[in-house]
């Protein structure tokens, strides 16, 4: 079976929903316009779904040159390269990480939604942050995601954790960015050099997950069954793993339909 890539999804704010796309541009950060964005809370700490599951049900959504996002009737634009307020040094776990506010309105409509005080925020460069592989003693850049710039998941992968759950869940549980069509669970863990579109990417490490996929990201809802499941047949270590962590080797356009190449 020829393997190819069925979706593509970026987080323009992370931690917020994704988009699906047909296309996107792969760059050594992150595709283009992915996680780029994040929100802080009061001590300028970044803010997840661990926390506050509800900012699952933030839509974001790219028009040419803007950003909106959307909850439930409400809704905020701003222009994409939009970063008007203070320069803000913080950190991404263990990453230091260089942004900017994008705007004091922009920081008052999260801050009215969430009900408590934050300040959205832009990665000031592409440059702004890296991630130290201890594996391969390599930094790689990465925009603001957790820890790698790209995500990629296996249909039967997921196929095969359905089938051990009482009630189905989708992929975005997993908020990849690259969903490939496979024939075997998990084959992606192995691969090492992949070729997608015009891009080529180097797998680094299974992906270890925790407490976000118990989100249901179509309610904010928590439901323990699917890191319960995991746990009893994918445990690595102290993790436990679905999906793989890449870094991107030679920038370019991938399309859904794609022909996935290893090497």
């Amino acid at each position: 079976m020829t393997r190819v890539v069925s979706s593509l999804i970026i987080y323009p704010v992370k931690s917020l929903a994704g988009i699906n796309t047909v296309q996107a541009n792969a760059m050594q950060a992150g595709f283009e316009h992915d996680r780029r964005w994040m929100l802080l809370d009061e001590n300028n700490v970044f803010m997840t779904q661990r926390d506050m599951p509800q900012m699952a049900l933030f839509i974001p959504e790219i028009n040419e040159d803007s950003l909106s996002v959307h909850f439930k009737n409400e809704s905020i634009s701003f222009d994409l390269k939009e970063m008007n307020g203070e320069i803000i040094s913080t950190k991404v776990w263990d990453d230091n990480a260089e942004t900017q506010i994008v705007s004091k309105l922009a920081s008052e409509w999260f801050s009215d939604q969430l009900g408590r005080r934050i300040k959205i925020v832009k990665i000031k460069s592409e440059e702004s942050r890296s991630h130290y592989n201890t594996l391969r003693h390599i930094d790689i850049p990465v925009s603001l995601a957790d820890g790698y710039p790209y995500l990629l998941t296996g249909e039967e992968s997921l196929n095969n954790l359905n089938s051990k759950l009482e009630k189905n869940v989708p992929m975005n549980r997993f908020r990849p960015n690259i969903v490939v069509t496979t024939t075997v669970a998990h084959e992606e863990d192995q691969w090492e050099n992949i070729a997608i579109g015009e891009a080529g990417f180097k797998n680094m490490k299974p992906c270890g997950r925790c407490t976000m996929v118990t989100i249901d990201q179509s309610t904010g809802l928590s439901n323990n069954e699917t890191l319960k499941v995991l746990n009893t047949y994918r445990k690595s270590g102290n993790s436990v793993i679905f999906g793989t962590n890449m870094m991107c080797t030679i920038e370019g356009k991938v399309t859904v339909g794609d022909v996935i190449h290893l090497s």
